[in-house]
């Protein structure tokens, strides 16, 4: 890809000022043919990312398989299997920038069989943009049951992505040409079900139709001979707009690893959650507890002395060999380490189990929390709220089913890296899937009193 910035880590040792623009992670969820990719790709030739030579490159590639309006999407579909399909399979991962921030676009695949790297996405992101095809009979396909639209915005509620922008794609289709009238009808059955997902519509939701294909109403308003009714922001200035979490530079480093690769030794990439990463810095990996140093430090594709809490990051490390990384370890300071435990106690919100199945002690799942993905298993149901009085009921359940909120002991066969909720939320939220679905979203509330620490 021709990025304008194209800069290379190994050929540019020199030290980058550190750009004091606010950053924020984005996540585009939303049901496959949704219009995703061609968004993010949207976004990034609008703001300059990417160069007119690389655009026709893409449409000729796009006609020459017959998919003439994928052209956009192959900005952000880097890999072979995914242009061939048409889907995006791994998180697609770019950078833009607006006149007050710095974005990272995490393209979400929206197929059903690829939620595992949805989750990994958005468990990143500090802002989801929830795309909707406007065309008649898409909305309606990713709405109904086993469409991904209401999968993945449960999903990226407990994962932590408070704030939504529900972007109504394809406006410009024949069947809806910029209707009013079809806009008002997604929104209206949209309202209800992210209400019914714990999101704070007034506060936290944001609803904008656009383009994605032509630009329209993205970087600039949609102009009223398009749309005359539209007198709401464009996408860029919705983003614009969003408020960046509160992090604490001051606390200790923890930063999830995502993946890993060599180059020039051991290079792990990840988004540092608290605490101030340096170059020079001295770090555990944990749960293996190695000591490591960190030689260097890339940021998008510049090398810096230092990333704040919400930052994307690549580190070099030396003291670690690649091969013994694996995602869901993290990195830490020396002196206040993560917890790493094969128990743990949480509260579980049982959301859909499989054909009506009962939930209780013996029960196996898949664990995903922050990059970790482990099986587990469900040793003992402790206490069932009880949900009219918002209070634990006195007898312990046997079993429990749909809807039911419990406080149970996990256990996995591995040591992983997590904290309690309520000390940090972004390494203490996780979701149970069973089979290719989500069955429970939880809270970590009880780490045993003695923990694997260095």
């Amino acid at each position: 890809m021709y990025l304008k910035k194209e800069a290379n880590a190994n050929v540019h040792p020199t030290h980058v000022a550190v750009d004091r623009k606010r950053h924020l992670n984005v996540v585009f969820i939303g049901h496959v043919d949704a219009g995703k990719s061609t968004a993010g790709g949207q976004i990034l030739f609008l703001s300059g990312q990417v160069d007119d030579r690389t655009i026709h490159k893409y449409e000729k590639e796009a006609k020459d398989k017959s998919r003439e309006s994928w052209y956009m999407a192959y900005i952000m579909d880097t890999n072979e299997e995914e242009r061939a399909k048409g889907k995006t399979v791994e998180v697609g991962r770019a950078h833009f920038e607006t006149e007050t921030t710095r974005f990272t676009i995490l393209d979400a695949p929206g197929h059903k069989s690829y939620i595992p790297n949805m989750i990994s996405g958005a468990s990143q992101a500090d802002i989801g943009v929830l795309v909707i095809s406007a065309r008649k009979g898409e909305f309606e396909t990713g709405y109904e049951r086993g469409g991904q639209t209401r999968e993945h915005v449960q999903l990226a509620k407990t994962l932590g992505v408070s704030k939504l922008l529900v972007v109504v794609n394809k406006m410009d289709d024949p069947t809806v040409v910029w209707s009013k009238e079809r806009y008002d009808e997604i929104q209206s059955k949209m309202i209800p079900f992210l209400k019914s997902s714990q999101y704070n519509v007034k506060k936290d939701v944001q609803f904008l139709p656009i383009s994605g294909l032509l630009g329209s109403n993205m970087k600039t308003r949609v102009e009223e001979g398009v749309c005359a009714w539209w007198d709401g922001p464009c996408l860029f200035e919705a983003l614009d707009a969003v408020e960046v979490p509160p992090r604490d530079p001051e606390g200790p480093l923890r930063m999830p690893i995502i993946d890993k690769f060599k180059d020039l030794g051991t290079v792990v990439m990840g988004k540092t959650e608290s605490g101030r990463l340096c170059e020079g810095d001295s770090l555990l990996m944990m749960p293996n507890k190695a000591v490591v140093k960190v030689p260097a430090l890339f940021c998008d594709e510049d090398r810096v002395r230092y990333a704040d809490p919400g930052e994307n990051v690549r580190v070099r490390l030396s003291g670690i060999e690649e091969e013994d990384i694996l995602s869901g370890f993290v990195l830490c300071s020396v002196a206040k380490p993560i917890p790493a435990v094969t128990e743990f106690v949480a509260q579980l919100q049982i959301l859909e189990l499989l054909d009506n199945a009962i939930f209780t002690a013996g029960y196996k799942a898949v664990l995903h929390i922050h990059a970790v993905v482990e099986e587990c298993e469900i040793v003992e149901l402790m206490q069932q709220i009880d949900l009219k009085k918002k209070k634990p009921m006195k007898k312990k359940p046997l079993f429990v089913k749909n809807g039911a909120i419990v406080l149970c002991r996990v256990q996995v066969n591995n040591l992983i890296c997590i904290e309690k909720f309520s000390d940090f939320p972004q390494l203490g939220r996780f979701t149970l899937r069973s089979e290719g679905k989500t069955v429970a979203v939880g809270k970590v509330t009880t780490l045993p009193t003695v923990v694997n620490n260095a």
